[in-house]
């Protein structure tokens, strides 16, 4: 997690405004925060699916729905990361336009709202601090679930304070190809009977990375249907992840 970014950061200069956009409706594309909305009656079930987002892909909107159909989730938060504290030696697509996409990517799915909560706090996105805000903002009136693919579930004890995540919000854990889905054995030994929060999706996983999106655009190479229409025109048009001369 790291400052925020202003809308000025985000319009100025038009550089990162997506193609055919005018100024104003970049703006409102512009996340209000889960906090500033939770003032309002809220949703009863709500999922949350953070990451880098650099960029959001289908892989992204899958599991988000997967979760959201299996669980019976009335919303979910895509929640860009500011600092992701895993990437802190890598170079991470600026704020600003990793906000602009994952709006873009989740426009017109009703399902889905943005969140900036983690653009708005100093230091790295913990989670641990992100659900606790959630939590604060949102009391009793939601059941929390962290939505994430299993190869996040595998490096859970790199996270900070896993069982605090857990107590806050329940688990909704998808697949993804190449990771296999953890034993109730092994989850009961590593969770106790916190193990009943966590749940292990039915569904296909995609085989699609930010990663390898980024290579295959700074290769010259095709990445439409790996992302939405508006993400592939906003990484085009801005020259994203092209390699530098």
């Amino acid at each position: 997690m790291g400052g925020g970014v202003s809308r000025t950061q985000l319009v100025g200069e038009g550089r990162v405004e997506a193609p055919g956009m005018q100024r104003s409706a970049v703006d409102e594309a512009l996340p209000e925060t889960a906090p500033a909305k939770a003032a309002a009656p809220g949703p009863r079930r709500v999922g949350v699916l953070g990451g880098t987002f650099g960029p959001p892909h289908i892989g992204h909107l899958w599991l988000a729905t997967l979760a959201a159909h299996e669980l019976g989730l009335d919303r979910v938060l895509f929640v860009p990361a500011a600092q992701p504290p895993h990437k802190r030696r890598r170079r991470v697509t600026a704020a600003a336009h990793r906000l602009l996409m994952t709006r873009l990517a989740i426009a017109f799915d009703p399902l889905f709202e943005l969140s900036g909560i983690e653009m708005e706090r100093p230091g790295p996105s913990y989670t641990v601090d992100t659900m606790a805000e959630l939590q604060r903002a949102y009391g009793d009136r939601a059941r929390m679930f962290l939505v994430m693919a299993v190869d996040s579930l595998t490096q859970i004890d790199t996270w900070r304070e896993p069982e605090r995540i857990l107590a806050m919000a329940e688990w909704a854990v998808g697949p993804r190809p190449g990771s296999a889905a953890p034993s109730a054995e092994w989850l009961h030994e590593r969770f106790g009977t916190s193990a009943s929060r966590i749940h292990l999706l039915d569904g296909p996983g995609l085989a699609v990375s930010a990663t390898q999106i980024r290579e295959r655009v700074a290769a010259g190479r095709a990445i439409r249907y790996l992302v939405p229409r508006a993400v592939e025109e906003l990484v085009l048009d801005q020259r994203l992840y092209r390699r530098r001369p």
